[in-house]
């Protein structure tokens, strides 16, 4: 699939886009959907409390924890092949949780439909941003993409409200219809990208060693959750992890064929795209599941009048590919998603207001908020973090992202949840728990102001006049249409020394 170089797509390239955008939907509205879904689940198969939360844990722990293994898989064999293989994988196995009779069927199912998702999403990703030049058309492809991704989310809370009342096991069936779709459409609509520069290998003790240690800084956040009775735990399992990823760093240092690259590490912004990224997402999912308490819990609204409230913020469907393309092109990526950041501060600080007889009207404004934090913040993220990245590293890229994103929200949901718990402490009543919550909010404040200074102080992706206007003309010429050969994604390693734009600071 040659890498198109204008901004209007044929009916292929669109073809292809929707499919792609359709998988991240998928895995959006999958986990929405099921978080609705929770207490009708635990009531119909009689599942424990720790039962009922490993249910999430064990999709978080596979989905975290196989993200980096994932992109690098899409690198060395093919990200058509692992795309579709892993489909193929999520499709089995969502299905597989609509029979579950047991609890270990269902916490099975989670896993291995995590593991699944850990594979497809960096491949997905790693497909538009091989397959469209990097400039004009990926840009707007990604910011679709990312419009997709938040609006499964929060479309998916609406359809798991609406499913639950049918049936709760229509919410493992539903993604299976979904998936079958998006398979008889991928087959052949999708083609291998060409890569610049060789695949590799992918370094099966390496891999292990690294998707352990994710494994386990997963599976530590979540017990996070509970850490007035799980701190010992969760620290030692925190720690376990940290050794690993130290051996695998260790031993990446010395690798003639590394799983993670060094050079990737520099590209320009990277780290400060994917901290900013891990910000942005526990802040959302921390307050998603503040929310939720507040909602439920103690105003007594039921799963689909929860859905409906926070429909809203499915706003950024309409803005995302709309609104975002103009302002990157004006301003830049890097103040884009530090205005949707502040955004989304606040829409969340005007969330402390709530009372327990709030009327939806003025919760408005905060749905609103986060709305334009997704449409601002969700795509052009995904350009931070793979931009100046080459071809034969972009699954790579793409894992690293979405590793952010869901450690970012693992720990957003376990922080919200500690803060909680210690604020309600051994008081009852909905005084002390909406206290509790007006507390907790603490957390998706703090954490989306870290994400906003991190990405206006570290996200620079060059230093000087020069690098200034490179950034803004290469964002101009990603609105407009205009992709000059600078814009084109270029392998450092396979770069001709004599070539003077190679070593160029302005080029990719």
């Amino acid at each position: 699939m040659e890498q198109r170089t204008a901004t209007r797509m044929s009916a292929r390239d669109l073809g292809v886009l929707v499919v792609l955008c359709g998988a991240i939907f998928l895995e959006g509205s999958d986990v929405a959907m099921l978080n609705v879904a929770l207490p009708a689940i635990r009531a119909d198969l009689g599942l424990t409390t720790t039962e009922l939360s490993g249910v999430i844990t064990a999709y978080v722990v596979g989905y975290g924890g196989f993200m980096l293994l994932g992109g690098r898989a899409a690198d060395v064999f093919g990200r058509r092949r692992m795309f579709l293989t892993w489909l193929v994988v999520f499709l089995l196995f969502s299905g597989l949780g609509g029979f579950a009779t047991e609890g270990w069927m269902l916490l099975l199912a989670r896993f291995v439909t995590g593991v699944a998702a850990g594979f497809l999403t960096p491949a997905g990703i790693s497909l538009i941003t091989t397959s469209f030049a990097e400039g004009p058309a990926r840009n707007r492809a990604l910011i679709i993409y990312g419009a997709a991704g938040a609006a499964g989310f929060s479309l998916g809370l609406v359809a798991g409200g609406l499913l639950t009342a049918i049936g709760w096991r229509w919410v493992f069936f539903a993604p299976v219809l979904i998936a079958a779709v998006l398979l008889a459409l991928a087959v052949p609509l999708l083609t291998e990208p060409p890569v610049v520069g060789r695949r590799g290998r992918l370094g099966l003790v390496a891999a292990l060693t690294l998707t352990a240690s994710m494994v386990l800084f997963a599976f530590g956040l979540t017990l996070l959750e509970r850490v007035h009775e799980m701190g010992v735990q969760a620290l030692g399992t925190l720690l376990l992890a940290t050794a690993l990823l130290v051996v695998f760093a260790l031993g990446q240092r010395r690798a003639a064929d590394p799983l993670i690259r060094p050079g990737l590490l520099r590209a320009p912004g990277l780290a400060a795209a994917n901290v900013t990224a891990l910000a942005f997402a526990g802040s959302f999912y921390g307050f998603q599941f503040l929310t939720t308490l507040y909602l439920q819990e103690l105003r007594g609204w039921t799963p689909l009048q929860t859905g409906l409230a926070m429909l809203l913020m499915a706003l950024d469907v309409v803005l995302a590919p709309t609104l975002a393309p103009r302002l990157v092109q004006r301003f830049g990526v890097r103040r884009v998603i530090a205005a949707g950041l502040l955004a989304g501060l606040l829409a969340y600080s005007l969330f402390l207001r709530a009372d327990l007889d709030w009327a939806y009207a003025a919760m408005v404004p905060t749905m609103v908020g986060i709305g334009f934090m997704f449409a601002l913040v969700y795509g052009p993220l995904a350009i931070a973090a793979t931009d100046g990245v080459a071809g034969s590293d972009q699954g790579v890229a793409g894992g690293l992202l979405n590793t952010s994103l869901q450690f970012g929200a693992a720990l957003g949901i376990s922080a919200a949840t500690a803060v909680q718990v210690a604020a309600a402490g051994a008081a009852t009543g909905p005084e002390a728990g909406l206290d509790a919550i007006r507390t907790a909010l603490g957390v998706p404040i703090v954490f989306v102001l870290l994400g906003a200074v991190v990405i206006t102080v570290g996200g620079r992706p060059r230093s000087g006049r020069r690098a200034a206007r490179s950034g803004q003309s290469t964002v101009a010429e990603s609105v407009s249409g205009a992709t000059p050969a600078a814009c084109l994604p270029r392998d450092p390693e396979s770069a001709d020394p004599s070539d003077p734009a190679a070593s160029a600071p302005g080029t990719r």
